[in-house]
């Protein structure tokens, strides 16, 4: 692995609400088959692993986040772009001030095993009717 430290991080503003200000604070190259851990004050953890394929985005979203405590969540913007969000489970208030703001609109909580029982089942329809 290779770490590049943004000294001082660059800074760029985001968002659709209130201006956001990030900061880009490193790069990360990963060779296949490594894996980098984020973890959270109350001890969740977040990995990203690089194959030489790409990259498991996240670790299993009703398996290992669920168990650290993390809640995937499936978020379209007003411009109809689509993203993968991972909440801390108890922050939801606060993720739901952030979806007001910005106006996204949830799509599905992808920890809920009904909702991914759904999406199971429309992309093995959609599979088959396209092979059929």
């Amino acid at each position: 692995m290779k770490i590049k430290q943004n000294d001082p991080p660059r800074e760029f503003e985001v968002g659709f609400g209130p201006k956001i200000v990030m900061k880009d604070c490193a790069h990360l190259e990963l060779e296949a088959d490594e894996q980098i851990t984020f973890k959270t004050p109350s001890g969740g953890q977040y990995d990203v692993a690089r194959k030489n394929w790409g990259f498991y985005a996240t670790p299993s979203i009703n398996g290992r986040l669920k168990r650290f405590s993390l809640r995937t969540v499936l978020v379209k913007n007003r411009l109809g772009n689509f993203f993968v969000m991972i909440v801390e489970s108890g922050c939801e208030k606060q993720f739901d001030s952030y979806l007001e703001d910005e106006g996204l609109e949830v799509c599905g909580w992808l920890d809920d095993d009904q909702v991914l029982a759904k999406i199971d089942r429309a992309l093995n329809t959609s599979v088959s009717a396209i092979i059929s």
